[in-house]
């Protein structure tokens, strides 16, 4: 069992990190420990998951690995990111799942799933 997934972000980017991980797609932000939060970056939680975003230096974003994150509502938070412009990316190659790519603000690339009524 995982306890948290880690993503690179550019120094001094947690305001962007704040608006994208907590404002658009609702997860909730818990603090860093006293002794990491010099190192910059931010953590959220929310849907089962908690999400770690750490300082890089130079930074360069994951554009292949990635996170497969499971979402209640997958088509509300595609009309969402739509909305925000950011790119969403239908993919019907995982059978059993409906599922989408989109990246981060610092162009990590990040995959939204949810089980198929056959698959529950």
């Amino acid at each position: 069992m995982l306890h948290h997934v880690q993503l690179a972000c550019p120094a001094g980017s947690e305001p962007v990190s704040r608006a994208f991980y907590a404002g658009l797609l609702g997860l909730t932000e818990t603090p860093k420990p006293p002794a990491l939060a010099p190192r910059g970056g931010c953590w959220f939680k929310g849907y089962g998951l908690e999400l770690h975003l750490g300082v890089e230096t130079p930074f360069a974003p994951a554009r292949k690995a990635h996170p497969g994150m499971l979402w209640p509502d997958l088509d509300g938070l595609a009309e969402r990111l739509a909305a925000a412009g950011h790119e969403v990316t239908w993919s019907d190659e995982l059978p059993g799942y409906r599922r989408f790519h989109t990246h981060d603000p610092h162009g990590n690339r990040l995959e939204f799933l949810t089980p198929t009524a056959q698959s529950s």
